[in-house]
């Protein structure tokens, strides 16, 4: 499959730029703009309707079946569906304390994040689980909802995240490792009827000027990049975020689309960023001398 579109690629895009014919050129590009209907998979990350709570449920279980079932015997899986997920789910989503982000990839519900923030005079934003459908895993849903469930528990008024999970789920731990957080301690939960440890993760000191270190190696249009989550900019449909051409963020070198996962954009001299494959946008940062 990969194989075909990439000739089918490769077809269009010599169509495009070799062609002198005007109909050709017109033909070749629309072939273009559908290739990359097919291959971009859109991604929206909201808060999370009443309409939501099927897929919900749905995403936990997948998830925990997956992931826990080395050390969370099925019948204690079950009592954390209902225990977290069940009738009282609906009432959770509408409570002002709670909050819950749902991702979605091509329209449907991929994955979801828990999140509270507690305290009052120091707010601290806890996200307690993170799901990703396993079928969306390894392909940065995961680590752009991380993103954007910090943003939002900040933007709540938190003035630190913390994030839990278990000390046995391996993967769980190394993905906080891997994006900019590191263990600070641990906690007792209840599953069931049974008592587990959590581990519970900060993000990493900061040093100076230094932004959160989240960064995420993605492969685009058969480019290496290092892409960090820290370094925002608001988009009309998903935000922007750097890109470096190394892992030690020295070489800047492009905008990376949270819509569509792509560096195809151009900015102006005002700031204005425009991805060239969604149309995200970033309004300017700066003002225009020619209209003062």
């Amino acid at each position: 499959m990969f194989y075909a579109l990439e000739r089918f690629r490769a077809t269009f895009f010599g169509d495009i730029a070799f062609r002198s014919n005007t109909t050709d050129q017109s033909l070749g590009l629309w072939a273009y703009v559908l290739y990359l209907a097919v291959v971009r998979h859109s991604m929206e990350i909201r808060e999370a309707t009443s309409s939501d709570t099927d897929a919900i449920r749905s995403i936990a279980r997948d998830s925990l079946s997956s992931t826990y079932t080395t050390f969370l015997a099925e019948e204690t899986i079950d009592a954390a569906i209902e225990q977290w997920y069940g009738d009282s789910l609906t009432e959770e989503l509408e409570d002002d304390r709670a909050l819950f982000l749902v991702v979605e990839r091509d329209g449907e519900v991929a994955g979801f994040s828990q999140s509270e923030v507690v305290g009052q005079q120091s707010k601290t934003g806890h996200l307690l689980w993170l799901h990703i459908h396993p079928d969306h895993r390894g392909d940065a849903t995961g680590v752009r909802l991380l993103v954007r469930t910090r943003e939002a528990l900040l933007k709540q008024g938190a003035d630190a995240v913390r994030c839990f999970v278990l000390a046995d789920n391996e993967g769980g731990n190394e993905f906080y490792r891997a994006h900019g957080f590191e263990r600070a301690g641990q906690r007792e939960v209840e599953i069931g009827s049974e008592t587990f440890t959590e581990n519970v993760y900060v993000e990493s000191g900061l040093e100076g000027d230094d932004e959160w270190g989240a960064i995420d190696e993605v492969s685009v249009d058969g480019e290496t990049v290092y892409v960090s989550y820290g370094e925002a900019a608001r988009g009309t449909r998903s935000p922007f975020y750097t890109a470096y051409k190394s892992a030690d963020r020295h070489d800047r070198y492009a905008w990376f689309c949270g819509n569509c996962d792509s560096i195809d954009n151009a900015m102006d001299a005002m700031g204005r960023i425009e991805c060239n494959s969604c149309g995200n946008r970033r309004k300017a940062t700066r003002w225009d001398a020619s209209y003062l």
